[in-house]
């Protein structure tokens, strides 16, 4: 085991797979010499030379399609779109070709092998073109995986699984967490599942559910609410599609209350979709209304980014009213 923040246990996974499988190639803005922008791809291109670690042009939509080309014919790229907010330009590549190719030629092509890593999410002053949480665009779209991480023991693992996987990926990185995100990591190789979530705690009077940087915020909640004698069930989603319905339904069996947390906007976001499937199974279990604590609908602020994030004390008023009900 190793002291790694979530950018160095991104790094580690990227140099196992790269060590592993010949194979797999990493590129995008920056990704090369400079090591990224955040400097997740640090070293990768001295290591293992400018074939397999290289900078491509300031063309989102050239970088998927490129990576869709190099998939189809065998390779294992692992594409960067620098910012999540610029994945838009790609956004035709991703929906149209990425997650359709297989279906599209009837199994004779795919590209199950490429992994697409981005950053998201606000919390470091980025203003509105830095900060956005766009998963929910992606979840509407069959034929690919979205995984977004809380901490560096999951990122890696769960980016070695995403890489591995005969699916395309959508791997999403809670930015602010690079550097704040500290944990133990083992410097070997490991998997975690993928359409999998995790119990990161148990309780009984309430289930939370969250994904990313917002795990942590709902714990600050939960902490918050245990003082009051109210016991909570946190879950990290781990990932957006397929989401992990089953061990949702349970925990809400059982507590009879859910709260949904996630940066992104309300309207349209993930949670109404957990949301819809939550009351369709356990109608008659649910002691209070289902309660989302989400980003604004509004352009991500950036003189007022404390106000519009879905923060512990939004989450722990949030509780309060639940239990109220």
């Amino acid at each position: 085991m190793a002291k790694m923040n979530l950018l160095q246990a991104i790094n580690s996974a990227l140099i196992s797979m790269m060590e592993q499988n010949e194979r797999v190639m990493v590129f995008g803005e920056d990704v090369g010499h400079f090591g990224g922008v955040f400097r997740a791809t640090s070293n990768l291109q001295q290591k293992f030379g400018k074939a397999r670690c290289f900078n491509t042009p300031l063309t989102e939509q050239g970088i998927i399609g490129f990576a869709n080309g190099l998939a189809a014919q065998g390779s294992v790229p692992v594409a960067e779109i620098q910012f999540g907010d610029y994945i838009f330009p790609a956004f035709d590549q991703i929906v149209n070709e990425t997650a359709k190719w297989r279906y599209r030629s009837g199994g004779q092509f795919s590209c199950g092998t490429l992994t697409i890593r981005t950053p998201y999410g606000g919390g470091i002053a980025g203003g509105h073109y830095h900060s956005q949480s766009p998963e929910a665009f992606f979840a509407h779209i069959p034929g690919m995986k979205i995984v977004i991480p809380r901490n560096p023991y999951q990122a890696k693992g769960l980016l070695i699984s995403s890489i591995k996987d005969d699916n395309p990926v959508l791997f999403m990185e809670p930015k602010r967490l690079y550097r704040a995100a500290v944990g133990e990591v083992p410097e070997t190789d490991y998997e975690l599942p993928l359409g999998k979530a995790d119990t990161v705690k148990e309780g009984s009077d309430i289930t939370l559910l969250a994904w990313g940087a917002q795990v942590e915020i709902v714990e600050k909640a939960a902490a918050l609410a245990e003082e009051q004698g109210i016991s909570c069930e946190i879950i990290d989603l781990q990932s957006i599609l397929p989401w992990d319905a089953e061990t949702v339904i349970n925990s809400v069996y059982k507590t009879g209350r859910l709260l949904i947390n996630h940066e992104a906007p309300l309207t349209g976001g993930f949670a109404s979709e957990i949301a819809a499937t939550v009351q369709q199974e356990c109608f008659l279990y649910l002691e209070a209304p289902i309660a989302r604590v989400c980003g604004l609908d509004t352009p991500y602020p950036l003189a007022h980014e404390k106000e519009y994030m879905p923060d512990h004390l939004k989450t722990f008023e949030a509780i309060k009213r639940t239990m109220d009900y």
